[in-house]
């Protein structure tokens, strides 16, 4: 290299080092109010109108509790037993059997037309609010903003929020009602904004979607999301199990972003795996091994296509055993 190119390199590196690093500063240093800014101008080139934005985002603000909520999710730090055992009780199942018996024509009703097990939409139901209970307090449009501001999961956020402007600026959605979860989260069965936009239907046929004050809405919507996702009818959702002999590390799913290794049942049969308190079982069914909690000698289950569903619903491994735990015990009692 001649000595003139070399200085012309080192030039580059070095005015590219001052850009970069200026680049990471104004990032590191960039407060909400100017990142608000900055996205509203954002929003506004992807179509959003000005009256929307000064409606919607007029009043927003940066909502600490929300960063602490998302640092703490309990899928992070309890183990399996403790998860499920407080989300899968009976109390919720008995309640689970009355909600059932009193809109017992509304939840056949919406079984027959989308292919969805009752009992699996009653314990996202259960699950998620506690039976409409508790749909959620906050200011979503502002958790949203503060989720979207954050670095951690800056994009899927900004994302939401786009989506949900959206919904606002057509008038489906009333910005004055959207009160629900710390992460953004609406209605009886906490739909994002993506959710609500690509597969929230009126079902009460009164021409609007309400999934928080219409039972009909929310459950259709549920339901319509499972099934257009891929739910199989009347197939199981896992197994409990056990191990006789040592399994490989390349078989154990401990993290619910990408489960692999899906083999027969007959063939983990042979691997050692022994199904519990299951009378009949289609060996040719594939399931996935799953082991929540990373370590021999704890919760394991062989899962199928439903619980890589519900997955899509909300992807915790932990999450959704407690769904498919709690959907077996409704079953059993609305039997």
């Amino acid at each position: 290299m001649t000595k003139k190119n070399t200085y012309r390199f080192l030039l580059f590196i070095f005015l590219f080092n001052i850009i970069f690093f200026n680049r990471i500063s104004v990032q590191a240093n960039e407060t909400f109010s100017s990142w608000l800014e900055s996205y509203k101008k954002f929003a506004l080139s992807k179509g959003i109108s000005q009256k929307t934005l000064d409606l919607a985002l007029g009043d927003v603000k940066f909502l600490n509790q929300v960063i602490k909520y998302d640092r703490k999710q309990p899928e992070f730090f309890e183990d399996t037993n403790t998860y499920v055992s407080k989300r899968a009780t009976l109390s919720r199942s008995s309640k689970a059997k009355k909600l059932y018996e009193k809109n017992k024509d509304l939840f056949n009703d919406v079984e027959t037309n989308f292919f969805v097990e009752k009992e699996i939409l009653l314990a996202l139901w259960g699950i998620e609010t506690n039976f409409g209970k508790h749909v959620g307090k906050m200011d979503i449009i502002s958790s949203l903003a503060t989720l979207s501001y954050d670095k951690r999961r800056r994009d899927f956020f900004s994302s939401q929020l786009l989506i949900l402007l959206k919904l606002i600026d057509e008038q489906l959605l009333d910005h004055s009602t959207l009160f629900g979860s710390w992460a953004g989260a609406f209605g009886n069965f906490q739909f994002m904004p993506s959710t609500i936009k690509n597969y929230a239907i009126d079902y009460d046929g009164n021409s609007k979607i309400e999934l928080k004050t219409s039972l009909q809405d929310s459950l259709a919507s549920a339901a319509n999301y499972i099934n257009r996702i891929g739910w199989r009818q009347n197939e199981p959702c896992f197994y409990k199990v056990k191990t006789t002999k040592e399994i490989k590390n390349k078989y154990i799913n401990s993290s619910a972003r990408k489960i692999k290794n899906r083999l027969k049942v007959s063939k983990w049969e042979r691997k050692g795996i022994i199904i519990e308190n299951v009378d009949t079982v289609d060996k040719n069914l594939k399931a996935a091994l799953v082991m929540p909690d990373g370590k021999l000698e704890t919760p394991t289950f062989l899962v199928f296509q439903n619980y890589e569903k519900i997955l899509k619903w909300n992807r915790s491994l932990r999450f959704g055993i407690s769904v498919c735990t709690l959907a077996n015990m409704i079953k059993n009692e609305i039997e």
